[in-house]
């Protein structure tokens, strides 16, 4: 991609919840490679050139392909963390 501009992303802040995923990207750091697009497609697409629209609180059923994609992407701008909380 020959525009240096960063990707744009759209997604509400997530809520918290009892069990589930937080997932961010880091746009100063993203460069819509959409590799994250490719490993998980039902929870990143690209839309346009450099429009990046994902899930920021997927459920952890998902955690196997949100790691695919924190994996996959070139530049580590995916970050992702449990909501959950611990009970003592």
């Amino acid at each position: 991609m020959s525009d240096n501009s960063a990707p744009s992303v759209t997604g509400s802040s997530p809520a918290p919840s009892a069990a589930g995923l937080r997932v961010t990207v880091d746009l100063n750091l993203c460069q819509a490679y959409a590799q994250c697009c490719y490993a998980a497609p039902d929870h990143f697409v690209l839309k346009g050139r450099e429009a990046l629209h994902y899930d920021p609180a997927p459920s952890t059923g998902a955690r196997a392909d949100i790691e695919r994609a924190r994996i996959a992407c070139p530049v580590q701008a995916i970050r992702v963390e449990n909501t959950g909380t611990s009970r003592r």
